[in-house]
């Protein structure tokens, strides 16, 4: 299984909007982490930009927490490991992560940590 993100190119403000765009899935597609989602294909066309990405079936951290209104000791220190395994590997590549939150922390099929860009 696989995401699709679809981004029209008549939402994209402007030209340096359409760089950064650009760039982050340079980014992104150049990461190869457990915990980062992997981007597998990039398809553009005169319309949109399609991006072709790992599946994570569980959803994000912000819904699982709020199902279960809080995570026991053990859960919360493997998610926080996974977590920051993640980040220094960005950070170590000289990438930031500038909008990390339960949102962009998806869960797999194994209940494991994908970060999203």
């Amino acid at each position: 299984q696989v995401a699709i993100k679809s981004i029209r190119k008549d939402k994209i403000k402007d030209e340096q909007d359409l760089v950064h765009i650009r760039r982050e899935i340079e980014i992104m597609s150049s990461l190869n982490h457990p915990h980062i989602i992997a981007v597998h294909e990039v398809f553009e066309n005169s319309s949109k930009i399609v991006i072709v990405m790992e599946y994570a079936s569980k959803g994000d951290l912000y819904d699982y927490i709020s199902e279960r209104q809080r995570l026991t000791e053990q859960e919360a220190r493997h998610f926080f490991r996974q977590v920051v395994s993640a980040v220094y590997y960005c950070h170590k590549n000289g990438i930031v992560h500038r909008d990390l939150k339960l949102e962009n922390i998806l869960l797999d099929a194994n209940g494991n940590i994908k970060v999203r860009g």
